[in-house]
This record gives structure tokens, sequence and C-alpha cells, in this order.
């Protein structure tokens, strides 16, 4: 498994700011956070989902070619750091 969190530079207030995904070994989504200016986070997983929010169905690119687009600014993060945004996204309030 791999955990990244990609933020989005842009102004649009009803796209998400923080992309968190949870991915395979192919690099395909398990699960995902959607996370806004206001603090409020839709998520998607095989079982589920809130919003808009939906899992890719194609392999996400490697986070080196992400960072060339100077809108996205991707890290890898771990297990736990994943675990509590997810965790604690029932708490956000739109």
């Amino acid at each position: 498994m791999k955990y990244i969190r990609v933020k989005w530079n842009h102004t649009n207030p009803d796209e998400p700011i923080w992309l968190f995904s949870e991915l395979d070994a192919e690099g395909l989504e398990l699960r995902k956070l959607e996370c806004f200016r206001n603090g409020f986070c839709d998520f998607a997983a095989t079982n589920a989902s809130s919003g808009t929010t939906k899992l890719n169905t194609a392999p996400l690119p490697d986070l080196s070619k992400l960072a060339r687009d100077p809108e996205f600014e991707p890290a890898e993060i771990t297990k736990e750091e994943f675990e509590e945004v997810w965790t604690k996204r029932q708490f956000f309030k739109k």
C-alpha cells in the first residue's frame, strides 16, 4: 500500500484543495478523501462514497509526474497520517 496527499493550488471554492488517497500496488485508489477550504471532506471507498467523490478507475501517475504541474504539490505520507484524516473526516462540517 501507498498513501499520498496532494495539495491542489487553485481559487475555485467549489473544488477540493487537499486530496488524500490510499493506493494498491498497481496505483489504483482504494480509498480517497477530497477536502475543501472550509474543512469539509467528501470520501470514496470501494463500497461507499459521498458527494461527487469517486475512485479513479486508472492507476494514478507517479508523484514526480504530478509534481511537474505547478497546480499540484504531491507527497507520500504514512498509513498513520492517512488513517488520522480518514477517521476524522466524520467530524468535518460544511
